[in-house]
Protein backbone atom coordinates (compact mmCIF):
# COMPACT_ATOMS: atom_id res chain seq x y z
CA UNK A 1 0.00 0.00 0.00
CA UNK A 2 1.27 3.36 -0.21
CA UNK A 3 1.21 6.42 1.82
CA UNK A 4 0.56 4.06 4.73
CA UNK A 5 1.19 7.17 7.46
CA UNK A 6 -1.18 9.51 8.27
CA UNK A 7 -1.18 12.55 10.31
CA UNK A 8 -4.65 13.63 11.58
CA UNK A 9 -4.73 17.52 13.13
CA UNK A 10 -7.80 17.72 15.50
CA UNK A 11 -8.84 14.75 18.02
CA UNK A 12 -12.80 15.95 17.92
CA UNK A 13 -15.34 13.97 16.06
CA UNK A 14 -14.34 13.22 12.75
CA UNK A 15 -10.51 13.15 13.36
CA UNK A 16 -10.37 9.65 15.48
CA UNK A 17 -13.55 8.63 13.22
CA UNK A 18 -11.00 8.40 10.56
CA UNK A 19 -8.65 7.08 12.53
CA UNK A 20 -10.36 4.21 13.37
CA UNK A 21 -10.90 3.30 10.14
CA UNK A 22 -7.79 4.07 8.47
CA UNK A 23 -6.36 1.98 11.35
CA UNK A 24 -9.19 -0.92 10.15
CA UNK A 25 -7.34 -0.38 6.51
CA UNK A 26 -3.93 -1.01 8.08
CA UNK A 27 -2.55 2.37 7.49
CA UNK A 28 -0.23 4.03 10.58
CA UNK A 29 -2.45 6.65 12.15
CA UNK A 30 -1.33 9.51 14.62
CA UNK A 31 -3.59 11.99 15.90
CA UNK A 32 -2.30 15.59 17.21
CA UNK A 33 -4.45 17.76 19.26
CA UNK A 34 -3.76 20.98 21.02
CA UNK A 35 -6.00 20.11 23.89
CA UNK A 36 -4.19 18.58 27.07
CA UNK A 37 -6.97 15.77 26.41
CA UNK A 38 -10.06 14.67 24.44
CA UNK A 39 -11.77 17.80 24.42
CA UNK A 40 -14.81 18.72 27.40
CA UNK A 41 -17.10 21.27 27.23
CA UNK A 42 -19.76 21.97 24.38
CA UNK A 43 -23.14 21.32 23.22
CA UNK A 44 -25.53 18.52 22.68
CA UNK A 45 -25.09 17.32 19.16
CA UNK A 46 -26.85 14.64 17.35
CA UNK A 47 -26.27 11.65 14.82
CA UNK A 48 -28.70 11.53 11.98
CA UNK A 49 -29.26 9.48 9.01
CA UNK A 50 -26.43 8.01 7.39
CA UNK A 51 -24.26 8.85 9.71
CA UNK A 52 -25.94 6.49 12.15
CA UNK A 53 -24.97 3.28 9.94
CA UNK A 54 -21.39 4.95 10.11
CA UNK A 55 -22.10 4.91 14.16
CA UNK A 56 -22.91 1.45 14.02
CA UNK A 57 -20.41 0.36 11.56
CA UNK A 58 -17.90 2.14 14.28
CA UNK A 59 -19.32 0.07 16.94
CA UNK A 60 -19.99 3.00 19.18
CA UNK A 61 -24.20 3.00 19.02
CA UNK A 62 -24.17 0.87 22.47
CA UNK A 63 -21.88 3.42 24.29
CA UNK A 64 -23.79 6.68 22.47
CA UNK A 65 -27.10 5.21 23.96
CA UNK A 66 -25.94 5.01 27.64
CA UNK A 67 -24.59 8.70 26.94
CA UNK A 68 -27.94 10.19 25.41
CA UNK A 69 -28.79 13.50 26.95
CA UNK A 70 -32.57 12.49 27.40
CA UNK A 71 -33.63 15.12 25.33
CA UNK A 72 -37.26 14.43 23.66
CA UNK A 73 -37.30 17.36 21.68
CA UNK A 74 -37.78 21.23 21.53
CA UNK A 75 -39.99 23.71 22.72
CA UNK A 76 -40.26 27.20 22.68
CA UNK A 77 -41.30 29.29 25.54
CA UNK A 78 -42.81 32.53 26.13
CA UNK A 79 -41.86 34.88 29.43
CA UNK A 80 -43.41 32.74 31.93
CA UNK A 81 -42.01 29.40 30.38
CA UNK A 82 -45.52 28.85 29.08
CA UNK A 83 -45.01 26.03 25.83
CA UNK A 84 -45.99 27.81 22.70
CA UNK A 85 -44.60 25.57 20.07
CA UNK A 86 -43.22 21.91 20.46
CA UNK A 87 -41.03 19.76 18.34
CA UNK A 88 -40.43 16.17 19.28
CA UNK A 89 -37.91 14.04 18.05
CA UNK A 90 -40.58 12.06 16.12
CA UNK A 91 -41.84 14.66 13.90
CA UNK A 92 -39.35 14.69 11.06
CA UNK A 93 -38.94 10.68 10.84
CA UNK A 94 -35.85 9.18 12.22
CA UNK A 95 -33.06 11.99 11.34
CA UNK A 96 -35.41 13.88 13.86
CA UNK A 97 -35.56 17.93 13.19
CA UNK A 98 -33.88 20.38 16.32
CA UNK A 99 -33.45 16.99 17.96
CA UNK A 100 -32.56 13.48 16.99
CA UNK A 101 -32.94 10.03 18.11
CA UNK A 102 -29.32 9.83 19.28
CA UNK A 103 -28.66 13.48 21.25
CA UNK A 104 -25.04 13.18 22.80
CA UNK A 105 -22.99 15.80 24.78
CA UNK A 106 -20.43 16.37 21.98
CA UNK A 107 -17.86 15.59 24.78
CA UNK A 108 -19.01 12.32 25.53
CA UNK A 109 -19.15 11.76 22.01
CA UNK A 110 -15.27 12.72 21.72
CA UNK A 111 -14.66 10.73 24.69
CA UNK A 112 -15.95 7.49 23.45
CA UNK A 113 -14.31 7.84 19.84
CA UNK A 114 -11.13 8.25 21.84
CA UNK A 115 -11.70 5.37 23.78
CA UNK A 116 -12.11 3.05 20.45
CA UNK A 117 -8.95 4.40 19.11
CA UNK A 118 -6.41 4.54 21.73
CA UNK A 119 -4.62 1.47 21.99
CA UNK A 120 -4.36 1.30 18.59
CA UNK A 121 -3.58 5.08 17.40
CA UNK A 122 -0.60 7.54 18.72
CA UNK A 123 -2.18 10.80 20.02
CA UNK A 124 -0.22 13.61 21.04
CA UNK A 125 -1.84 15.97 23.26
CA UNK A 126 -1.20 19.05 24.08
CA UNK A 127 0.83 19.94 20.77
CA UNK A 128 -0.47 21.02 17.00
CA UNK A 129 1.29 21.44 13.46
CA UNK A 130 2.64 24.41 13.15
CA UNK A 131 4.91 24.41 9.66
CA UNK A 132 3.78 21.86 6.96
CA UNK A 133 6.17 21.49 3.62
CA UNK A 134 4.45 18.51 0.90
CA UNK A 135 6.30 17.47 -2.15
CA UNK A 136 6.12 14.52 -4.30
CA UNK A 137 7.40 11.99 -1.59
CA UNK A 138 5.73 12.92 1.52
CA UNK A 139 4.68 15.65 4.05
CA UNK A 140 7.50 16.96 6.67
CA UNK A 141 5.52 18.65 9.88
CA UNK A 142 7.18 20.72 12.71
CA UNK A 143 5.08 20.66 15.85
CA UNK A 144 4.94 23.56 18.15
CA UNK A 145 6.58 21.58 20.95
CA UNK A 146 9.67 21.75 18.22
CA UNK A 147 9.69 17.84 17.21
CA UNK A 148 9.69 17.34 13.51
CA UNK A 149 8.33 14.31 11.25
CA UNK A 150 7.77 13.01 8.30
CA UNK A 151 4.31 11.71 7.17
CA UNK A 152 3.05 10.54 3.72
CA UNK A 153 -0.41 12.30 4.19
CA UNK A 154 -1.72 15.21 6.43
CA UNK A 155 -5.67 15.88 6.97
CA UNK A 156 -6.95 18.94 8.78
CA UNK A 157 -9.77 17.68 11.12
CA UNK A 158 -9.24 20.66 13.45
CA UNK A 159 -12.20 22.64 13.43
CA UNK A 160 -13.53 25.87 11.76
CA UNK A 161 -10.34 28.11 12.39
CA UNK A 162 -8.30 25.15 11.13
CA UNK A 163 -4.41 25.70 11.37
CA UNK A 164 -3.96 22.82 8.49
CA UNK A 165 -6.16 24.64 6.52
CA UNK A 166 -4.45 28.04 6.80
CA UNK A 167 -1.03 26.40 6.79
CA UNK A 168 -1.82 25.13 3.52
CA UNK A 169 -4.83 26.33 1.73
CA UNK A 170 -4.45 30.37 2.98
CA UNK A 171 -5.70 32.92 5.36
CA UNK A 172 -9.88 31.98 7.48
CA UNK A 173 -11.07 35.16 5.24
CA UNK A 174 -10.64 33.18 2.00
CA UNK A 175 -13.35 30.45 3.60
CA UNK A 176 -15.75 31.80 6.17
CA UNK A 177 -18.91 32.86 5.23
CA UNK A 178 -21.03 34.73 8.48
CA UNK A 179 -24.08 34.07 9.14
CA UNK A 180 -24.48 37.56 10.91
CA UNK A 181 -24.73 36.19 14.46
CA UNK A 182 -23.21 34.72 17.65
CA UNK A 183 -23.25 31.84 19.70
CA UNK A 184 -22.87 31.38 23.22
CA UNK A 185 -22.80 27.98 25.09
CA UNK A 186 -21.80 27.02 28.87
CA UNK A 187 -22.63 24.59 31.72
CA UNK A 188 -24.84 25.63 33.84
CA UNK A 189 -27.24 24.29 37.21
CA UNK A 190 -30.91 25.24 36.67
CA UNK A 191 -34.09 24.12 38.36
CA UNK A 192 -36.02 24.74 35.55
CA UNK A 193 -38.28 21.74 35.01
CA UNK A 194 -37.23 20.80 31.17
CA UNK A 195 -38.15 16.73 31.33
CA UNK A 196 -36.01 15.68 28.65
CA UNK A 197 -37.01 19.23 26.39
CA UNK A 198 -34.66 22.02 25.45
CA UNK A 199 -36.48 24.98 25.98
CA UNK A 200 -35.73 27.99 23.60
CA UNK A 201 -37.10 31.60 24.54
CA UNK A 202 -36.82 33.88 21.44
CA UNK A 203 -36.89 37.88 22.05
CA UNK A 204 -37.35 39.99 18.74
CA UNK A 205 -35.58 43.28 17.64
CA UNK A 206 -36.36 46.46 19.52
CA UNK A 207 -35.09 49.24 21.82
CA UNK A 208 -32.02 49.28 19.37
CA UNK A 209 -31.59 45.61 20.30
CA UNK A 210 -31.28 42.87 17.71
CA UNK A 211 -33.36 39.51 18.16
CA UNK A 212 -31.87 36.83 20.01
CA UNK A 213 -32.54 33.80 21.88
CA UNK A 214 -31.87 32.12 24.84
CA UNK A 215 -31.69 28.18 25.78
CA UNK A 216 -31.46 25.42 27.91
CA UNK A 217 -30.45 22.09 27.15
CA UNK A 218 -30.90 19.28 28.84
CA UNK A 219 -28.23 17.01 30.46
CA UNK A 220 -27.75 13.49 31.80
CA UNK A 221 -27.04 15.15 35.83
CA UNK A 222 -29.90 16.07 37.44
CA UNK A 223 -29.78 20.04 38.44
CA UNK A 224 -27.75 20.50 35.30
CA UNK A 225 -28.18 22.28 32.11
CA UNK A 226 -26.55 23.74 28.80
CA UNK A 227 -26.80 27.56 28.13
CA UNK A 228 -27.01 28.69 25.13
CA UNK A 229 -27.29 32.39 23.59
CA UNK A 230 -27.72 33.50 20.18
CA UNK A 231 -27.32 36.87 18.90
CA UNK A 232 -27.81 38.70 16.01
CA UNK A 233 -24.87 41.04 15.56
CA UNK A 234 -22.74 42.59 13.16
CA UNK A 235 -19.24 41.56 14.04
CA UNK A 236 -17.68 42.64 17.31
CA UNK A 237 -14.08 43.68 18.26
CA UNK A 238 -12.81 41.79 20.94
CA UNK A 239 -9.76 39.65 21.94
CA UNK A 240 -10.34 35.73 21.70
CA UNK A 241 -8.08 34.93 24.18
CA UNK A 242 -10.31 36.71 26.41
CA UNK A 243 -12.93 34.35 27.82
CA UNK A 244 -13.67 37.20 30.28
CA UNK A 245 -14.30 39.85 27.71
CA UNK A 246 -16.60 37.76 25.60
CA UNK A 247 -18.46 36.76 28.71
CA UNK A 248 -18.95 40.16 29.60
CA UNK A 249 -20.64 40.22 25.58
CA UNK A 250 -23.09 38.38 26.46
CA UNK A 251 -24.48 39.68 29.46
CA UNK A 252 -24.53 42.84 28.17
CA UNK A 253 -26.41 41.86 25.44
CA UNK A 254 -29.27 40.24 27.41
CA UNK A 255 -29.21 42.34 30.13
CA UNK A 256 -32.58 43.48 31.76
CA UNK A 257 -34.45 39.94 29.88
CA UNK A 258 -36.78 37.71 31.04
CA UNK A 259 -37.32 34.35 31.51
CA UNK A 260 -34.71 31.99 32.73
CA UNK A 261 -32.27 34.73 31.37
CA UNK A 262 -31.40 36.60 34.56
CA UNK A 263 -30.69 33.21 36.72
CA UNK A 264 -28.56 31.95 33.58
CA UNK A 265 -26.29 35.24 33.51
CA UNK A 266 -25.90 34.76 37.30
CA UNK A 267 -23.77 31.61 36.77
CA UNK A 268 -21.96 33.06 33.78
CA UNK A 269 -18.67 33.92 35.59
CA UNK A 270 -17.57 30.40 37.14
CA UNK A 271 -18.43 28.84 33.99
CA UNK A 272 -15.08 26.82 32.86
CA UNK A 273 -16.54 25.33 29.98
CA UNK A 274 -17.69 28.98 28.19
CA UNK A 275 -17.89 28.94 24.43
CA UNK A 276 -18.21 31.93 22.35
CA UNK A 277 -17.84 32.47 18.73
CA UNK A 278 -19.12 34.04 15.19
CA UNK A 279 -21.70 31.81 13.43
CA UNK A 280 -19.90 31.15 10.14
CA UNK A 281 -19.76 28.35 7.09
CA UNK A 282 -16.81 27.12 5.74
CA UNK A 283 -16.81 27.39 1.94
CA UNK A 284 -13.79 25.47 0.22
CA UNK A 285 -13.80 25.14 -3.64
CA UNK A 286 -11.55 21.32 -3.41
CA UNK A 287 -10.94 20.25 0.02
CA UNK A 288 -7.54 18.73 -1.33
CA UNK A 289 -4.14 20.19 -1.86
CA UNK A 290 -1.27 17.48 -2.63
CA UNK A 291 -1.10 15.50 0.05
CA UNK A 292 -3.36 17.28 2.43
CA UNK A 293 -7.17 17.14 2.78
CA UNK A 294 -9.86 18.76 5.02
CA UNK A 295 -12.33 16.93 7.13
CA UNK A 296 -15.43 17.88 8.93
CA UNK A 297 -15.71 21.20 9.91
CA UNK A 298 -11.97 22.42 8.59
CA UNK A 299 -13.32 21.99 5.27
CA UNK A 300 -16.99 21.85 5.13
CA UNK A 301 -18.22 23.24 8.52
CA UNK A 302 -22.11 24.14 8.28
CA UNK A 303 -22.58 26.16 11.50
CA UNK A 304 -24.64 24.97 14.67
CA UNK A 305 -27.72 26.38 12.87
CA UNK A 306 -27.22 22.95 10.63
CA UNK A 307 -28.00 20.54 13.31
CA UNK A 308 -25.75 18.17 11.06
CA UNK A 309 -22.25 19.21 11.58
CA UNK A 310 -21.71 15.90 13.53
CA UNK A 311 -23.09 13.92 10.80
CA UNK A 312 -21.28 15.65 7.99
CA UNK A 313 -17.94 14.49 10.15
CA UNK A 314 -18.78 10.71 11.00
CA UNK A 315 -19.49 10.33 7.06
CA UNK A 316 -16.91 12.30 5.97
CA UNK A 317 -14.23 10.62 7.78
CA UNK A 318 -15.97 7.02 7.02
CA UNK A 319 -15.87 7.97 3.16
CA UNK A 320 -12.65 9.64 3.62
CA UNK A 321 -11.04 6.57 5.16
CA UNK A 322 -12.79 3.78 2.76
CA UNK A 323 -11.71 5.72 -0.57
CA UNK A 324 -7.74 5.75 0.35
CA UNK A 325 -8.35 2.02 1.19
CA UNK A 326 -10.02 1.43 -2.09
CA UNK A 327 -7.43 3.65 -3.83
CA UNK A 328 -4.55 1.68 -2.09
CA UNK A 329 -3.16 4.76 -0.44
CA UNK A 330 -3.00 6.90 -3.45
CA UNK A 331 -4.17 9.97 -2.40
CA UNK A 332 -5.07 11.87 -5.38
CA UNK A 333 -7.72 9.71 -6.64
CA UNK A 334 -8.92 8.77 -3.10
CA UNK A 335 -9.21 12.68 -2.55
CA UNK A 336 -11.19 13.13 -5.37
CA UNK A 337 -13.70 10.20 -4.98
CA UNK A 338 -14.47 11.38 -1.35
CA UNK A 339 -14.76 15.31 -2.62
CA UNK A 340 -17.47 13.73 -5.05
CA UNK A 341 -19.17 11.37 -2.90
CA UNK A 342 -19.55 14.19 -0.12
CA UNK A 343 -20.21 17.10 -1.94
CA UNK A 344 -23.75 17.13 -3.00
CA UNK A 345 -24.65 16.06 1.31
CA UNK A 346 -22.15 19.44 2.26
CA UNK A 347 -24.11 21.85 0.02
CA UNK A 348 -27.29 20.83 0.82
CA UNK A 349 -26.73 21.02 4.34
CA UNK A 350 -25.28 24.34 4.43
CA UNK A 351 -28.07 26.00 2.46
CA UNK A 352 -30.40 24.43 5.22
CA UNK A 353 -28.79 25.61 8.27
CA UNK A 354 -29.13 29.22 6.34
CA UNK A 355 -32.50 28.32 5.93
CA UNK A 356 -32.97 27.23 9.62
CA UNK A 357 -31.18 29.83 10.88
CA UNK A 358 -33.22 32.91 9.57
CA UNK A 359 -36.31 30.75 10.20
CA UNK A 360 -36.04 28.89 13.42
CA UNK A 361 -33.63 30.04 16.35
CA UNK A 362 -32.86 33.85 15.49
CA UNK A 363 -35.92 35.22 13.99
CA UNK A 364 -35.84 39.05 13.76
CA UNK A 365 -39.83 40.06 14.44
CA UNK A 366 -42.53 39.54 16.54
CA UNK A 367 -44.43 38.67 13.24
CA UNK A 368 -41.36 36.72 12.70
CA UNK A 369 -41.78 34.71 15.93
CA UNK A 370 -45.62 34.30 15.51
CA UNK A 371 -45.42 33.19 12.23
CA UNK A 372 -42.44 30.14 12.96
CA UNK A 373 -44.63 29.51 16.41
CA UNK A 374 -47.41 28.69 13.89
CA UNK A 375 -45.89 26.68 11.36
CA UNK A 376 -44.24 24.07 14.09
CA UNK A 377 -48.00 24.05 15.64
CA UNK A 378 -48.83 22.34 12.38
CA UNK A 379 -46.41 20.35 11.13
CA UNK A 380 -48.13 17.35 13.21
CA UNK A 381 -51.13 17.80 10.80
CA UNK A 382 -49.16 17.47 7.44
CA UNK A 383 -48.41 14.72 5.68
CA UNK A 384 -45.03 13.08 6.08
CA UNK A 385 -43.65 13.09 2.90
CA UNK A 386 -43.98 16.70 3.26
CA UNK A 387 -42.39 16.70 6.65
CA UNK A 388 -39.60 15.29 6.07
CA UNK A 389 -38.76 16.50 2.87
CA UNK A 390 -36.14 18.59 5.21
CA UNK A 391 -33.67 17.53 7.62
CA UNK A 392 -34.19 13.94 6.64
CA UNK A 393 -33.69 14.49 3.23
CA UNK A 394 -30.24 16.21 3.75
CA UNK A 395 -29.58 13.80 5.80
CA UNK A 396 -29.71 10.64 3.90
CA UNK A 397 -27.87 12.43 0.64
CA UNK A 398 -25.16 9.87 0.65
CA UNK A 399 -25.49 6.02 -0.39
CA UNK A 400 -22.38 4.72 2.20
CA UNK A 401 -20.27 2.42 0.07
CA UNK A 402 -19.33 -1.14 1.66
CA UNK A 403 -15.69 -0.93 2.04
CA UNK A 404 -15.74 -3.70 4.61
CA UNK A 405 -13.72 -6.01 2.20
CA UNK A 406 -10.41 -3.69 2.83
CA UNK A 407 -10.32 -4.17 5.87
CA UNK A 408 -6.63 -5.44 6.96
CA UNK A 409 -6.04 -6.49 3.70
Amino acid sequence: MKNRSVLVSGAGIGGPTLAYWLHRYGFDVTVVERAAGPRTGGHAVDIRGTAREVAERTGIVPAVRAAHTGARGMAFVDQDNKRVATLGTDVFGDSGGPVAELPVLRTDLARILYEATRDDVEYLFGDSVVAAEQNDVGIQVRFESGAARRFDLLVGADGVRSTVRGLLFGPDEKYLRDLGCYVSLFGTTTTLAHDGWQLMHTMPAGGGRPGRTAAVYPRTEPGTALAGFFLRSAPLRYDRRDVDEQKRIVARAFEGDGWEVPRLLATIGDASDFYFDRVVQVEVDGWSRGRTVLLGDAGYCASPMSGIGTSLALVGAYVLAGELAAADGDHRQAYATYELRMREFVDRAQEFARRSGDNGLMPDSRAQIRMRNLSIRLLPYLPRTLVGRGMERVANTVELPDYAALAHR
